[in-house]
C-alpha cells in the first residue's frame, strides 16, 4: 500500500516505524512481510562494534566501525538510540535517517522498548511505536518451542524477559494483539496508512490551504 499524494503542492515527510515485542511474538515475520508488501519502506541500517559474520553484508546488514568510531558518534549526537547487547555496541545514526525522512521516506526499526523509548524521546514527531502482544503465554512458549532454535533454558530465559518487555506496552502509540497473523499484518499497515496521512506531515498544506482561502470571494 504505496501512499501518492495527487497535489505536488504537497510532500509528504517520512515517518520512522517502531516495531517491539517480546520473543516468538510474531515482530520478525511481521518485518519481513512490510518489507515485502510497502516499497517506500526502507530497514534501518545499524551501525555495531562487533566483527563482521562471513554472510553479512557491509551495508546492508551493519555498518561495521571501531568502538572509537561508535563513541565519538555517540559524543556528537549521532545516534537516535543505542544499546551495549553481549559485549559489543549498536545504534542508529540519525544523519542517513534525517535525510530520508526529509525525502518523504519511511524508515521501519525492529528494536526494543529501550531503543523505542530513545527513539520517542529525541524524535517524537517522527516515530510511531507498536508493540505486538502474543495472544497468550502458553501460546508464546509454543511458538518459541515450534522454531526448534533454542534449548529449553533458553526458551525459560527468553518467556522471563517477556515480563519485562510486555510491562512496557503503555509507551507505544499502538498494540497490536497477534492472534492470526493475516489480520495482524492488515491492521498494521491500515495504522502506517493512516499516520502517513496525518496533517502534521504534509509538507506545504499550510500554504496550499492558505492559497484556497485567498481564492475564495
Amino acid at each position: 500500500m504505496t501512499l501518492h499524494l495527487s497535489n505536488p503542492q504537497i510532500k509528504r515527510r517520512g515517518l520512522m516505524l517502531v516495531l517491539s515485542s517480546p520473543s516468538g511474538a510474531g515482530k520478525t515475520t511481521l518485518t519481513r512481510l512490510l518489507r515485502e508488501r510497502e516499497a517506500s519502506l526502507s530497514l534501518s541500517i545499524s551501525v555495531t562494534t562487533r566483527e563482521r559474520r562471513p554472510s553479512e553484508v557491509e551495508g546492508s546488514h551493519y555498518y561495521f566501525i571501531s568502538e572509537t568510531e561508535f563513541r565519538d558518534l555517540q559524543t556528537r549526537g549521532d545516534l537516535l538510540e543505542s544499546a551495549f547487547v553481549h559485549g559489543n555496541h549498536y545504534g542508529s545514526p540519525r544523519k542517513p535517517i534525517e535525510k530520508a525522512l526529509s525525502e518523504g521516506k519511511d524508515i521501519l526499526f525492529d528494536i526494543d522498548y529501550q531503543g523505542a523509548r530513545q527513539i520517542a524521546s529525541k524524535a517524537p514527531d517522527d516515530v510511531v511505536t507498536v508493540f505486538i502482544l502474543p495472544p497468550s503465554i502458553t501460546e508464546l512458549r509454543t511458538r518459541l518451542e515450534r522454531r526448534a532454535e533454542d534449548s529449553g533454558e533458553v526458551i525459560d530465559r527468553r518467556l522471563a524477559a517477556a515480563k519485562q518487555e510486555i510491562s512496557r506496552w503503555e509507551d507505544y502509540n499502538y498494540v497490536l494483539v497477534n492472534d492470526d497473523l493475516d489480520k495482524t499484518f492488515a491492521q498494521l499497515r491500515a495504522l502506517l496508512a493512516a499516520e502517513r496521512l496525518k496533517r502534521e506531515r504534509q509538507v506545504g498544506l499550510s500554504s496550499f490551504v492558505a492559497g484556497l482561502l485567498g481564492d475564495l470571494p
